[in-house]
């Protein structure tokens, strides 16, 4: 593969985005190991799985989007590699299969060590990153996206990976699991902001387009508020785990982007996409320092 190549294909993975798939990982794997359940092999096959089965869904959007007509006319965000004619439709519609199958077998390891729940997650995983915008009724296409990037970048990321760990589940790690759910809903919803008029001309009905940017804008500041204080939670619950609270730091770099939110529009809020992904790895790092001291 040619350097032009791969610089095509890691545009199209959108490494930005990848922080919603490291992060649940990086949380489930403190919890494993505070447990004394940490598994390495586990570890580094949820890690793969995860950034693969994200990196196939951008894939999916890309082609799917494409197909739909979503990436026409002017585009605020980042380049579709398919939109722009740099990759042809069915060499990406080959890419995203096979992605997928790579996380299929990225996953056989962990079927044998957690069993069927593990085919569970992983099976629904690859099978909504395809329904986010391909299939009859595409998820993106009609505010159902928000739905599923709370609960799979969220309790079943971060359970799933504690459980490959300790081969056991309990409700303060499905609790802990909302924290990059939520983070990975206000990194949906800025780029359904940045989009809102281009995806009312197209008819792709997100949130951000059924309720207006108002709507939108507070549901950043909610998704990343009531994020920051699930830890407040916890510890409601475990009170002996009070250097949680060294996560609720992240509001100091929180702050500044839910007020340009606020006053910024279009291809202005890239800037703000991208500071959110950091906002949620900072969050999950500060998070997993926190539960292990």
């Amino acid at each position: 593969m040619s350097e032009s190549n791969l610089k095509i294909w890691i545009l199209a993975s959108r490494p930005k985005t990848l922080p919603a798939a490291l992060a649940p990982v990086l949380i489930g794997t403190a919890m494993a190991y505070e447990a004394s359940g940490f598994h390495l092999l586990s570890c580094i096959a949820a890690t793969i799985g995860a950034l693969l089965i994200q990196i196939g869904t951008n894939f999916a959007n890309d082609y799917y989007d494409f197909k739909k007509g979503a990436d026409e006319g002017e585009r605020l965000g980042p380049t579709r590699v398919t939109q722009s004619g740099m990759v042809s439709p069915s060499i990406m519609k080959k890419a995203t299969y096979f992605v997928f199958t790579l996380a299929l077998l990225s996953g056989v390891y962990l079927v044998f060590r957690g069993g069927w729940p593990i085919v569970i997650i992983g099976l629904s995983s690859i099978l909504f990153g395809i329904l986010y915008t391909g299939g009859p009724y595409p998820l993106g296409y009609n505010g159902l996206a928000d739905i599923f990037v709370l609960i799979f970048f969220g309790p079943v990321a971060v359970g799933g990976t504690y459980y490959v760990q300790t081969l056991e589940i309990n409700y303060i790690v499905l609790l802990a699991g909302l924290s990059p759910g939520l983070f990975s809903v206000a990194i949906l919803t800025v780029n359904n902001l940045r989009d809102i008029e281009n995806d009312k001309k197209v008819g792709k009905k997100t949130l951000a387009v059924r309720f207006g940017a108002s709507y939108a804008r507070f549901q950043y500041t909610a998704s990343v508020a009531i994020g920051m204080l699930i830890s407040l939670i916890i510890v409601f619950y475990i009170s002996d785990k009070y250097y949680l609270l060294i996560s609720l730091f992240t509001l100091i770099v929180a702050l500044p982007l839910i007020r340009k939110v606020y006053t910024i529009k279009g291809r202005e809020l890239n800037n703000v996409l991208a500071s959110t992904g950091k906002l949620l790895l900072l969050y999950s790092l500060l998070f997993s320092i926190g539960w292990l001291i």
